[in-house]
């Protein structure tokens, strides 16, 4: 069994309900046990900023998926859910990102493991901090990395406690 942190988020559509249906849909495929979510963060866009406002939270599954596996499964998902790749970090209904894993380190074309921008995102480190509050990343605690990045922390708001859109 592979762990494997994950990165969801949209800006676009229902957000709240795109959200909810990535996780039910990952809940159901018999490779994935959703381990914890995190509750849901409003944030702020990140690499093109002139978009609405994404809402994100972070999961950690449990997997007899390889990463490249969990990928295409991931894709699936987002497809399922309307998602049209227009533009790089454009606006989107639904955003599935493998962000971490202390179980397989992937340098691949299409899958980086962990995730190159992992440790610059606010966005992905404070719904990964909620669930994963001892997490190290690169050697360093995710509180750590949290510090660098204050500014884009203070952006960031609980938008809904986990207990509240975990029954979808």
């Amino acid at each position: 069994m592979n762990r494997f942190y994950l990165s969801i988020g949209a800006n676009i559509g229902q957000r709240e309900q795109n959200l909810a249906q990535a996780v039910f849909l990952l809940r159901g495929d018999n490779a994935c046990s959703i381990q914890h979510v995190s509750s849901l963060y409003e944030t702020m866009p990140w690499g093109k900023i002139d978009q609405p406002m994404f809402l994100n939270a972070a999961l950690t599954v449990d997997s007899t998926y390889t990463g490249s596996e969990l990928l295409q499964r991931c894709l699936q998902i987002e497809k399922k859910l309307g998602r049209i790749r227009q533009e790089k970090w454009g606006t989107r209904t639904i955003d599935i990102d493998i962000v971490y894993s202390r179980d397989e380190v992937c340098t691949k074309p299409d899958l980086q493991i962990p995730h190159p921008y992992l440790t610059k995102r606010a966005f992905v480190l404070v719904p990964l901090q909620e669930i994963e509050p001892t997490l190290e990343i690169e050697g360093r605690p995710i509180e750590e990395w949290l510090t660098l990045l204050v500014k884009d922390v203070s952006q960031i708001h609980k938008y809904r406690k986990a207990k509240l859109w975990k029954k979808y």
